[in-house]
């Protein structure tokens, strides 16, 4: 299922990394799930319940700076 939240909701909305980068519906694996993902770091979050979880560690397993072996993106994120 698709993320369907408020517009005025996903403008102020942002990652919780130090870059606070915008988010993006879906995963990069799954672009219709019920996730949101930092256009910056990679990192993905749950949204249970209709609620968008923004918090680093309930960041998505396998997403994120430490998702690829590089070791992250060098982008402020870490």
């Amino acid at each position: 299922m698709a993320v369907d939240l408020d517009a005025a909701l996903m403008e102020i909305l942002a990652c919780p990394c130090p870059a606070h980068a915008a988010l993006r519906s879906g995963t990069a694996a799954d672009p219709d799930a019920d996730a949101l993902t930092c256009t910056a770091c990679g990192r993905s979050f749950p949204i249970i319940d209709g609620i968008p979880v923004m918090l680093l560690h309930e960041a998505l397993p396998g997403t994120g700076p430490d998702a690829d072996s590089g070791g992250g993106s060098g982008q402020g994120c870490g």
